[in-house]
């Protein structure tokens, strides 16, 4: 095999999420009397953490600190009763899977979603396999793209970073990868598109999740 274990996002790479993601936020903003936005805007406001996406979601004279942090808790609780309504795993994600998990690949996951709401995606909709570790946003641990939680993946993995194939659906996610070194692919059904990809230095391209089994296990 050329990578020995595949480091996964999560939202828009495993999970398609953005439609709870959106409605969570909208609900927010409308209990305010704010302006809400359409879904297809919340695919540039998600992915760098909780708190951007809050940020980029206000109105643009409505961004000091408390507001912003006000916003961040009703969010959260909000997010916290809806986030399972429509999320699911993209099509093709379980037959990757299944037959990563045959070959003998291990599997990680690494999102800028709070830890807590990161593990309970999984668990819920992901339950049939193993993802060790499963690492959210944690307090104290910069979020992506630094590259310390990847790094940290690595270490926990005994694995080289060479040897681990970053998979994700933004340029925060190949950048990621860079900064760790680690190679990096690009998924085409997620939240960015083919252009952020490359800009940002995607070895690989999928446009299905099958085709991440032949960079797997080519020698």
């Amino acid at each position: 095999m050329r990578y020995h274990a595949v480091l996964f996002d999560l939202d828009g790479t495993l999970l398609d999420t953005l439609d709870d993601l959106a409605s969570a936020a909208n609900q927010v903003l409308a209990d305010r009397g704010w302006p809400s936005h359409p879904v297809d805007a919340y695919r540039h406001f998600v992915g760098d953490g909780l708190r951007s996406l809050v940020e980029r979601m206000l109105p643009a004279d409505r961004r000091d600190a408390e507001t912003v942090s006000a916003a961040v808790a009703a969010f959260q609780e909000t997010y916290a009763r809806t986030w399972d309504r429509r999320s699911a795993p993209y099509p093709g994600i379980a037959d990757l899977l299944d037959r990563l998990s045959a070959g003998g690949v291990r599997m990680s996951v690494l999102s800028n979603k709070p830890d807590a709401f990161t593990r309970l995606c999984v668990e819920r909709l992901l339950p049939r396999w193993h993802f060790e570790p499963l690492l959210g946003q944690r307090q104290g641990v910069p979020k992506k793209p630094d590259p310390a939680a990847a790094l940290e993946i690595a270490r926990l993995l005994q694995l080289d970073p060479s040897r681990i194939l970053y998979v994700g659906d933004s340029g925060v996610d190949m950048r990621t990868a860079h900064a760790a070194g680690m190679d990096a692919a690009g998924v085409l059904w997620g939240f960015r598109d083919r252009a952020e990809l490359v800009r940002t230095g995607a070895k690989h391209l999928a446009a299905r999740p099958e085709d991440l089994l032949p960079l797997v296990f080519s020698s």
